[in-house]
């Protein structure tokens, strides 16, 4: 919403706010948060909040606990679900050292210094996300069963889809929060569902990303519900990917072109932070989630494909990410890669115009594959100097250790 510190003052003070959550990510993603009041609101922001860093994956141990906080006003939202008296915001932060060094475990000041390097090239790099998730229905201990919300198919609608309020909810919600979804439908699993955002730059889609799982796991558990972000919830069933739409500009075919090399050339590094878990390896390969390096015009069994579009909306997606993925992380390493692409002007290799789920197996044995399992990912993040080169080791030691 762009606010400056002291229009975020000012609406603390208008608004009737009580409680301020001071939102950051640990080096998997997985949001954290310190609530003030109002009344500390003016040391946040000169000084920053201390927390307790030791017990964060990636943020130190007991001897170099200290980390402090510090709020970014054009980040505040409204959490629309908590009382209208007393309400609650939430903001987004940099973390430092108490010297005010930046933290560099802080993997959304990673995002930032990604973006920053790309603008220094000229280029600025903009996302859009797609990222699917279950419904489970709960038990009478409010604890995950393993009953599917519904039995409805891709874009099917009520009665069979029993998600559709749900969805409508989440966007409500979410159209509160300054956010703006694109598109909503049912998923190919029983149960499954997808929301889709418009594209905006890298450190917003990305903060929208970890925003958008808050919101729909609250939503979901205010209904009695289970929203499930993993790979592979129902082992037979399709897995849930986190799609990720991308373009650069300026707008231009070779960029274009360029960018999409530079991703197949490192994707094979890149698939430790893209798929973090071992279940990922269970989704990738199966029910559309691709598994060979490879790209093509519209074509949704490849590992990137080029949609139908003219324009700025021409992009790419890259369809190998699942949801368990650190949007922060993803998105910084996506842009090295692209941007290497672009510099080095590595040539694109040909598009693959088939569907790789049918293809014989002559064609398939010349494409190289991802990894197929963790230890493998591990191994190619390590094995080459790309990931050494734009990650602290110690975040990669902590992924690939």
């Amino acid at each position: 919403m762009n606010y400056s510190k002291e229009e975020v003052m000012q609406y603390v003070a208008e608004e009737d706010v009580k409680f301020i959550r001071l939102a950051f990510c640990d080096v998997f993603g997985k949001q954290k948060n310190i609530s003030i009041m109002p009344d500390e609101l003016g040391r946040a922001f000169d000084y920053g909040i201390a927390f307790d860093a030791s017990a964060i994956s990636g943020f130190g141990d007991e001897a170099h606990s200290d980390l402090f906080l510090h709020p970014e006003p054009d980040t505040l939202v409204p959490l629309p679900w908590r009382p209208e008296h007393g309400r609650v915001v939430r903001m987004f932060c940099d973390i430092t050292y108490p010297d005010g060094t930046p933290f560099e475990y802080d993997t959304r000041s990673l995002l930032k210094k990604a973006v920053k390097e790309a603008a220094s090239e000229g280029y600025t790099f903009y996302f859009g996300a797609e990222q699917e998730f279950y419904l489970f229905e709960l038990d009478e201990n409010g604890e995950k069963t393993d009953k599917p919300y519904d039995r409805a198919g891709y874009m099917d609608i009520a009665p069979a889809d029993k998600g559709e309020n749900i969805r409508r909810e989440i966007c409500l919600t979410l159209e509160q929060m300054g956010i703006q979804p694109e598109s909503s439908h049912h998923e190919e699993g029983p149960g499954q569902n997808e929301i889709d955002f418009r594209y905006s730059d890298a450190l917003n889609a990305a903060d929208n990303a970890c925003t958008f799982r808050t919101v729909v796991r609250t939503v979901a558990h205010r209904n009695g519900l289970f929203a499930d972000f993993s790979p592979k919830p129902i082992i037979d069933r399709p897995g849930n990917g986190f799609h990720v739409n991308l373009s650069v500009r300026p707008h231009d075919d070779g960029v274009l072109r360029g960018m999409i090399a530079g991703i197949l050339d490192h994707v094979g590094e890149m698939t430790a932070f893209l798929n973090p878990t071992a279940d990922s390896y269970l989704r990738l390969g199966r029910n559309k989630a691709p598994v060979y390096i490879s790209w093509s015009h519209e074509n949704r069994s490849q590992l990137i494909r080029v949609p139908a579009a003219v324009g700025e909306y021409r992009r790419a997606e890259l369809r190998s990410p699942d949801p368990t993925a650190n949007p922060y992380l993803a998105f910084a390493l996506i842009i090295y890669a692209g941007l290497d692409g672009i510099k080095k002007g590595t040539v694109l290799p040909d598009p693959e115009d088939i569907n790789l789920f049918s293809a014989e197996t002559s064609v398939l044995e010349s494409l190289k594959k991802l990894p197929q399992n963790l230890a493998e990912a591990h191994k190619a993040a390590c094995s080459g100097g790309f990931i050494k080169e734009h990650l602290p080791s110690d975040i990669i030691d902590i992924y690939c250790k």
